[in-house]
């Protein structure tokens, strides 16, 4: 989600950076599970991309919403950008992605009646308006140049710069679409070890949900083009943070990453300033160009932490990164892969266990491996198919021991490990047998 943070007053002390991270933690009983999955708008009769403004448009879109459903609006500039009920938001990707951030909630069953109950409202808005959603990684077809644009400044800053950095940042602001989900920690030291377990079976995620296995109208020779398009954004604020295994890992280290990471903007009175390339440190310091004299407030540190990108990130949560967009029950098995392993302490320790032997070379080449091949990928002696059943194994006994009925949740990863089949791979066979080599049938056969 890409909205302004909001709440925090004036960075007093450098020891307040990691303290926000700590304030964080939380006790078992206070776990929640945050969902957030993005999807491509599109017009039925042509398959154009859904444009901003209209009558059968991405702000019609939300302004029914908030006519029919409750939802209160967020502006910027006088435009509707977004929406927010009961902990929840809808907000906008830079290219239309129509994105809803869920409610922290308790467990995986209120996940999938939340998606659900939106999707149900959205028809509802939409009904008649000939358009549809599509549940896929990356956009099979739209150009650049076809893509609709949000009228948000913070994309227009990052726009300009990912165009001077890296070789696809645009490609994954505007065409790409994902499903991620949001966990708690206990303590720091449960913090590292859970970022670890998630950074380094992040590639079977990848793997599990690859679903963009076309781009610009054509097999790409990638079954999720989304992660290869991560790997040529920016290396300053993208990868598989390697840092994060060395001894001495915590908030500190995490936080002297993140403020190594260049700046995009420093947001005020509704503006987006430019701040692209510059330091926070200098910021804290009271010297950034954009803003001479003013030094940053929590606000500000909150913005600038979610401008990194790692396949895992921490902010007072983990963020799970790696999946592409898919099928409404690929949204709800993302959180419940990543919930069975996370809280549940016998498979997060058996889950460390099977990766802790990686080194960085192994990490990064599975990630690699998952982005061309899904599960038949593989990275100095690692099959991701094994690294994927053992995952899912210890996914479905934690779920059993959170004795809530959860593990019947997994039941399409449990599919694609019988077959071998992802999602990428059953469109790839599509596209090659019943549809001849036209992507027309692939909008029908994605939309959510």
């Amino acid at each position: 989600m890409s909205i302004p943070q909001s709440g925090g007053g004036l960075i007093e002390s450098f020891a307040q950076l990691a303290e926000m991270m700590e304030q964080g933690s939380k006790p078992k009983h206070d776990w929640r599970i945050g969902t957030e999955h993005e999807k491509f708008g599109f017009i039925e009769a042509d398959h154009a991309p859904l444009p901003y403004d209209g009558p059968h448009s991405v702000k019609a879109l939300l302004e029914g919403l908030q006519a029919r459903f409750g939802w209160e609006p967020v502006l910027e500039q006088g435009h509707i950008i977004g929406l927010s009920r009961n902990g929840a938001n809808v907000s906008l990707e830079p290219g239309g992605q129509f994105e809803l951030s869920g409610a922290p909630v308790a467990s995986l069953h209120d996940t999938a009646a939340e998606l659900q109950n939106h999707l149900d409202e959205v028809r509802a808005v939409t009904e008649g308006w000939g358009i549809g959603f599509m549940g896929i990684g990356a956009a099979p077809e739209w150009s650049h140049d076809r893509m609709p644009v949000m009228p948000k400044g913070r994309y227009r800053l990052m726009t300009e710069y990912m165009g001077r950095v890296g070789t696809h940042g645009t490609q994954m602001m505007y065409r790409t679409s994902t499903v991620q989900v949001n966990l708690d920690y206990a303590s720091e030291a449960d913090m590292v070890q859970k970022l670890r377990v998630s950074l380094a079976l992040q590639p079977v995620a990848t793997a599990l949900f690859a679903s963009s296995p076309f781009f610009d109208g054509k097999p790409n020779g990638h079954r999720s083009w989304r992660s290869r398009i991560w790997r040529g954004l920016d290396d300053s604020r993208t990868g598989m943070l390697p840092f994060a295994f060395e001894d001495g890992m915590g908030f500190q280290r995490y936080v002297d990453w993140v403020l190594d990471v260049p700046m995009y903007f420093v947001y005020r009175d509704g503006h987006y300033i430019n701040a692209l390339g510059q330091s926070f440190r200098d910021f804290l310091k009271g010297e950034l160009p954009a803003l001479p004299g003013e030094k940053p407030t929590l606000s500000d540190w909150a913005d600038h932490m979610t401008t990194v990108f790692p396949e895992a990130r921490v902010k007072k949560y983990i963020e799970m990164r790696g999946a592409d967009m898919g099928d409404q029950a690929h949204v709800v098995a993302l959180p419940a892969f990543w919930v069975g392993l996370m809280y549940d302490q016998g498979a997060l320790d058996a889950a460390w266990d099977l990766v802790k032997g990686f080194d960085a070379e192994t990490r990064e080449g599975l990630r690699v491996a998952a982005s061309v091949s899904a599960l038949a990928g593989e990275s100095h002696g690692v099959k991701i198919m094994d690294l994927a059943r053992a995952a899912v194994s210890l996914s479905h006994a934690g779920l059993v021991a959170r004795g809530l009925g959860e593990e019947a949740l997994l039941a399409p990863l449990m599919q694609n490990l019988e077959t071998g089949q992802v999602q990428a791979d059953r469109l790839l066979a599509a596209y090659q047998g019943d549809w001849g080599g036209s992507l027309a049938p692939i909008y029908q056969a994605t939309k959510l």
